[in-house]
Order: C-alpha cells, then sequence, then structure tokens
C-alpha cells in the first residue's frame, strides 16, 4: 500500500483566506491525499476575511510534506522576520517534492 501524499499548507494571521481555502478545497478532493493546515498553535489564526482558520498541526508536529503550500495575504510579509518559521519552511522544502503558491 502506498503512503498518502501529504500537503502541508502553511497558515498565518492575515492571510488571504481565498489564497488558502480554495487551493485546500481542490486538494481535499485528490484521492490518497492528506492536507494539513500548519502554524505555530493549533489556537484558531484569524484571516483576512473576518474569521479564523483551525490549524491540524504545529511547525513542529507537522509531517514532511510532499507538497509545500504557502498562501498569499498581507500577512505574509510579517512571516519574513519569523526566523522559526523560515526554518520550517527551509527543511520542508529540502524534503518535499513540490514547493508552491498563488
Amino acid at each position: 500500500m502506498s503512503q498518502p501524499v501529504r500537503i502541508v499548507c502553511v497558515v498565518f494571521p492575515d492571510v488571504t483566506q481565498l489564497d488558502l481555502t480554495g487551493p485546500a478545497q481542490v486538494f481535499s478532493r485528490l484521492p490518497d491525499t492528506e492536507v494539513h493546515f500548519v502554524w505555530h498553535r493549533l489556537e484558531p489564526v484569524p484571516t483576512d476575511a473576518g474569521f479564523a482558520i483551525l490549524p491540524t498541526a504545529t511547525l513542529d508536529d507537522a509531517p514532511q510534506a510532499d507538497v509545500l503550500f504557502v498562501p498569499g495575504g498581507q500577512g505574509a510579509f510579517v512571516l519574513f522576520e519569523d526566523a522559526t518559521m523560515l526554518d520550517f519552511l527551509r527543511r520542508q522544502a529540502r524534503g518535499a517534492r513540490y514547493v508552491t503558491s498563488v
């Protein structure tokens, strides 16, 4: 039996929700696929649309991504100064088959 394709989606405050949820909707329909939403903590993360997304994994317990997905939004610029997130993205990118964004 083959392993599922693991898609790791980064969540962050002020993410453009459609940049995250549009692709996630498509990913969720793929066969033999796991979709994980990751952030520093498991508490709700506010989007730019006024509602929150609940992460399913922390940066420490996220699986190795086959597909690493980083959505857009004003909050992405804050990530440039988040050393922990940048380290996570570097580690994940090294082992991922694809690194993608919108």
